[in-house]
């Protein structure tokens, strides 16, 4: 049986190699894709490697400047609505869907645009973490967003006084992971360790009967 601090050492190998490969391989097919579509394999076949791979890199980039073109009109908002909709209704594949698109919208905004995040007190004590709009209304309110677990991509717009949250020290990245996964995202540093083994049990029992 594996020891905690094995399994912490191979957590953290995945956790460093796991996004990679799949990095890797999302470029790999993606590529794979473009060069073996038949009228583009039949164009390409005899050239240079080299030039191979700039034409379909040069080909790629269109497609992505073509959809990004689509999704900033009327019929893109539908089809993006529409693929949301569908993915989300996908046990176990949501989760992957509305995290790429959270990396990959991370990476093309830059930490520039991300906004504050933000601890709001909800009822009974109870706090949530919410995101700053960087929006206000016209009688004082700030505007936050207040996203769900797991899929952040869905929330709520609420309106409160400045005094009625406060900010935290903490990164957009490590707020947006532990919403998305569901609370089980966070640091290791946080908490204290308990022993709860069955020495430790009978020690402080024995402790508790001499102070008696």
């Amino acid at each position: 049986m594996l020891s905690p601090s094995w399994k912490r050492d191979i957590a953290s190998g995945l956790i460093v190699l796991v996004p990679l490969l799949v990095t890797a391989y999302v470029v790999a097919f993606i590529y794979q894709a473009i060069a073996n579509f038949p009228l583009l394999e039949t164009t390409l076949e005899g050239l240079p490697v080299v030039v191979r791979v700039f034409i379909t890199l040069l080909l790629f980039g269109l497609l992505v400047l073509a959809v990004g073109y689509l999704m900033r009109t009327t019929v893109g908002d539908i089809l993006e609505e529409a693929l949301d909709g569908i993915m989300n209704r996908l046990p176990g594949l949501r989760v992957v869907y509305n995290a790429s698109k959270m990396a990959v919208e991370t990476a093309v905004s830059g930490p520039d645009e991300l906004q504050t995040p933000v601890k709001l007190e909800t009822w009974n004590g109870m706090r949530m973490t919410a995101f700053k709009t960087g929006k206000s209304t016209d009688d004082g309110r700030d505007v936050l967003f207040l996203p769900t677990a797991p899929n952040i991509t869905t929330g709520f717009v609420v309106e409160v006084d400045p005094d009625a949250y406060r900010e935290i020290d903490e990164t957009v990245e490590d707020s947006l992971t532990r919403i998305l996964s569901a609370g089980f995202g966070e640091n290791d540093d946080r908490g204290i360790d308990i022993d709860v083994s069955q020495e430790s049990l009978l020690a402080d029992d024995g402790s508790e009967d001499g102070e008696q």
